[in-house]
């Protein structure tokens, strides 16, 4: 015997079928979500909260999944550094060329492409290069074009750290900040724009190295304007190039060592500007406030200095070699935390900060406490 439809089948038959506008999978989800929330007797708040929870997780699982993604085939791929000579550079250039990058190592002499060349495979070649000076840049740049043979440049990597004339403001004078400027920023902005066609061609990446020192303005001089310059730059060409296919990463390192003492160069830079300065000048700040202001040097330098300078060519690696690099990288725990921190912080704690870590002027009426250092 047939089944027969009952009164009004058609009716109902049309109320289960999904409107035009409607969300059915989403009222699924819900619907379901609701009978398990109920089935294991979970408020509504419990459920949000577990809900919320689950959604994190799955963020952060996808985010590394998204971030273990390597670029593939790095052998013929072509990467530039600037300031190979010695330091950061230098191991930067050592280990790419290991890892089978065609490295490009820019050097400000000839003295440091042979040693760096002595010690590496014959695929990395050297070019010398004065950030500063603009036709420097431009002999560099032919050269890299010539190296390219009509291919483009996979990876740019500006390494333009360097010790700079870091002293109070009115020890200074206009030719300090463009010593630092015109190759810490200016001469790095140059190559980089000379690059650029070559970059776009292979839809590469740019690194640039910044230290974490710039997120916050602790000295005076062109130090801090150079890397608050460099983020800046770094940020308006991520946001254009990526339409070209072209990457660009920050890497914030903390202070390292690497080569030369660094606290023993800003040593001599200090005593050479307070060897210049007017009689009134020297007065006004007074001979022990010079001894301490080194002494507050030499305490930074021991407490924020870390010896593992692998902490950014982890990074620099991660930004060439990743299908999807990261945006900014924090190298050194300094980075990561103390100089972030103090960048975040309000106005009145940071100065707080700062004016405990460094001494007073004589003229200010107050002694300076501390122990004289013979320098």
């Amino acid at each position: 015997m047939g089944l027969q439809e009952p009164a009004g089948s058609s009716s109902s038959l049309s109320v289960s079928s999904p409107a035009p506008n409607s969300k059915p999978a989403a009222k699924g989800n819900v619907i379901a979500w609701h009978v398990i929330a109920n089935g294991l007797g979970l408020s509504l708040a419990d459920s949000l909260h577990i809900a919320i929870l689950a959604s994190v997780l799955s963020l952060i699982i996808y985010w590394l999944i998204r971030d273990s993604h390597r670029v593939r085939n790095l052998s013929g791929k072509h990467v530039f550094i600037t300031a190979c000579d010695t330091g950061l550079g230098n191991s930067l250039a050592k280990w790419l060329d290991k890892r089978g990058f065609c490295v490009i190592a820019a050097c400000a002499t000839e003295k440091g492409c042979e040693e760096l060349r002595s010690c590496s495979s014959l695929s990395l070649k050297t070019v010398n290069l004065n950030l500063a000076d603009s036709n420097s840049i431009a002999r560099a740049v032919v050269l890299v074009t010539e190296e390219m043979a009509g291919k483009g440049l996979f990876g740019l990597v500006i390494n333009a750290e360097g010790t700079a004339p870091v002293a109070p403001t009115d020890w200074l004078r206009i030719e300090d900040f463009h010593s630092v400027l015109d190759v810490s920023l200016l001469g790095s902005i140059e190559i980089t724009l000379k690059l650029l066609p070559l970059l776009k061609k292979a839809e590469g990446r740019v690194v640039n190295l910044i230290n974490a020192k710039g997120l916050a303005a602790v000295v005076g001089g062109g130090y801090s304007l150079s890397k608050w310059g460099m983020e800046a730059f770094s940020d308006t060409l991520r946001i254009e190039m990526q339409h070209f296919g072209v990457k660009v990463s920050i890497v914030e390192h903390g202070f390292f060592k690497a080569g030369v003492v660094n606290s023993d160069v800003i040593e001599k830079y200090l005593l050479r500007l307070w060897n210049r300065l007017t009689p009134e000048i020297r007065d006004s700040y007074g001979e022990k406030y010079f001894v301490e202001y080194i002494k507050a040097q030499r305490s930074s330098v021991k407490r924020l200095y870390d010896s593992d300078i692998s902490k950014i060519i982890k990074c620099v690696e991660h930004a060439l070699i990743a299908k999807y690099p990261r945006t900014r990288y924090g190298a050194g725990w300094d980075a990561k935390f103390f100089w972030l921190f103090l960048s975040y912080a309000p106005s009145c704690l940071s100065d707080m900060l700062l004016c405990m870590t460094f001494p007073a002027p004589a003229a200010r009426g107050r002694s300076v406490p501390g122990v004289l250092i013979n320098i």
